[in-house]
């Protein structure tokens, strides 16, 4: 049986799923939102966890609310 992924695992697949489908590398997702190339490689690979300021700071970036982006985090969390 597959193990659940955690949720810095969640976020990070759920991430980069949105960047794709904006069509954005990691270097222009992270200079449109001032995060950076390295920490939103960090995020996608789940190696940092993201906080609620964070969440806040990629969403708009992101074509969606930060609550989307937390329905999508628990919705990669639920399936197995």
């Amino acid at each position: 049986m597959a193990r659940r992924p955690t949720v810095d695992e969640a976020f990070g697949r759920v991430l980069a799923e949105l960047r794709h489908e904006r069509g954005w590398s990691q270097e222009r997702l992270g200079n449109e939102s001032g995060a950076g190339r390295t920490f939103v490689s960090e995020l996608e690979r789940g190696k940092r966890g993201a906080s609620i300021k964070t969440l806040f700071r990629l969403a708009p970036h992101l074509g969606v609310s930060p609550s989307e982006l937390v329905h999508r985090i628990e919705a990669v969390m639920a399936a197995r």
